[in-house]
């Protein structure tokens, strides 16, 4: 345990491991558990991952904000303690829970470009619903939902910016827009990183298209009115590969 993160590997982080941060919610213990396991099955290059409980941060005095109406999760600011929690070192990923991985992360690692602070699929993206998940209010801003998956350069001199002090006292809207960066200065990722369900469009024969991070962002099948949603059927296969290896584990 570092810096009030858990763990799920037990080997010190490696300069030569990608750092992934998971934002972690108790309703959503099962959402966690896919998205670490879809990762982590697929990925060919060594990773360390780690959950964002705000508990743990809460503990270790990182993080002390009280908690809005408009979060609909806990990690909603937490998430930008994401290089802070690296050691602003290396490149570090942050990625909301409700994430299902269908493709190697390496291809990912591999977009990352030094001359950013940080990249991310740029959706433009208005909801038109008003809740989501299990009745949270669907909030609508600028750059909705790029926050959710980001490639942080930790060591960019900028991102310096992301104290403890500043994470728990900034405004929504100067985190969630980045707005501690100049707009050259974040980069872009292509949307199937951050396929979000219900906006994005597969096309037919243009594998360009075809999703390599599925975001279940209105609400996935760990939730009972959204167990019939698109894509919920992998979802659900991927649960059950996890807990039959997770039965096979057990066992030995």
């Amino acid at each position: 345990m570092s810096n009030g993160v858990v763990s799920s590997n037990p080997d010190p982080i490696s300069t030569d491991s990608l750092k992934v941060f998971i934002g972690y919610d108790p309703k959503e213990d099962l959402a966690y558990e896919v998205c670490n396991y879809s990762l982590s099955k697929r990925a060919s290059i060594p990773i360390h991952v780690s959950a964002i409980k705000q508990g743990e941060l809460r503990q270790k005095g990182v993080y002390w904000r009280e908690r809005g109406k408009l979060e609909s999760t806990e990690f909603s600011f937490s998430r930008f303690l994401t290089p802070y929690l690296a050691d602003y070192k290396g490149w570090a990923m942050f990625v909301d829970c409700d994430f299902l991985y269908l493709d190697d992360i390496k291809k990912l690692a591999d977009l990352a470009d030094d001359k950013y602070a940080i990249m991310c699929v740029q959706h433009d993206y208005t909801p038109k619903e008003t809740t989501k998940m299990d009745g949270a209010v669907q909030t609508v801003y600028p750059r909705k939902n790029w926050s959710s998956m980001v490639l942080y350069n930790c060591g960019h001199p900028k991102n310096r910016v992301l104290t403890p002090e500043v994470v728990n006292k900034e405004t929504g809207a100067f985190l969630h827009r980045f707005q501690w960066l100049d707009d050259d200065e974040i980069g872009e990722i292509p949307f199937v990183w951050n396929f979000l369900v219900g906006h994005n469009k597969v096309v037919d024969g243009d594998e360009s298209t075809f999703p390599k991070a599925i975001h279940y962002t209105l609400g996935g099948p760990w939730f009972e009115q959204y167990k019939d949603c698109e894509f919920g059927d992998l979802w659900l296969s991927e649960l059950d590969a996890y807990r039959k290896d997770s039965l096979k584990k057990a066992e030995s």
